[in-house]
């Protein structure tokens, strides 16, 4: 075999292993990005209301709170996202899911965020709402969860320990037993947020300000993630 010939060959078996290394370091980066893809949590953001089902109206700006539940989930579904994780949402705009608006569109609304978070198999569901009383004085963020949950209960004590510690909270709530169709219909760590009350006006200001609703989104996202890293 003479000089030149064992050089051929020497380079092209070399470029054969460069090609195999290269096709299996492919293959590995391949199957890595497709079992990360496969282990993202997914959480299921609920907007309450929607439709004909405007809820409670902001004391001065008789703003629905149909609009107010949505637009923090979309907030959230960004916060969520930029970290990561899959998230579904049940309400996408500000029509209900109910169909037409005929008698018993409340009962088919619910029934379909029902299958929505059942099918999604979330590691949370969390539930976006605001809050309304005769007595104008009350105000502050509220986290029920349901009856006899242990998970659901953590999830609620992290995001109303991280609603308590903003600084525009006037006094500290606990997170509260609720017995709500959105809670009991899935066996997952689910909770509602009532982000303020709207028959406060200050709260109602608060709500109004993108700069606020950020603070809120962050809160109510940290005390997510709280729980979360502390069940894996």
């Amino acid at each position: 075999m003479n000089v030149f010939y064992r050089h051929r060959v020497l380079l092209g078996a070399a470029a054969l292993t460069l090609t195999v290394i290269l096709t299996l370091v492919f293959c590995f980066f391949a199957l890595s990005r497709t079992a990360a893809s496969a282990q993202r949590l997914t959480i299921v953001l609920d907007a309450g209301h929607g439709g004909i089902d405007g809820g409670v109206l902001g004391v001065n700006s008789k703003k629905k709170e149909s609009e107010f539940n949505l637009e923090i989930t979309f907030l959230l579904q960004q916060r969520f996202e930029e970290a990561g994780f899959n998230v579904i949402l049940t309400r996408k705009t500000e029509a209900g899911l109910y169909g037409a608006a005929t008698p018993g569109y409340k009962k088919r609304d619910m029934q379909k965020r029902a299958e929505i978070i059942n099918e999604s198999d979330p590691a949370v569901v969390i539930s976006i709402h605001q809050n309304f009383f005769t007595q104008k004085s009350r105000r502050g963020g509220q986290v029920f969860y349901r009856a006899n949950s242990e998970s659901s209960r953590a999830l609620a004590e992290n995001i109303q320990s991280k609603l308590n510690n903003m600084p525009e909270c006037v006094k500290k709530s606990q997170a509260l037993v609720g017995d709500y169709f959105i809670l009991n219909c899935n066996r997952y760590p689910a909770v509602i947020v009532e982000c303020g009350f709207l028959s406060n006006a200050e709260d109602e200001k608060l709500l109004l300000s993108d700069e606020y609703r950020g603070k809120l989104v962050q809160a109510i996202f940290s005390g997510a993630i709280g729980f979360l890293s502390s069940s894996v």
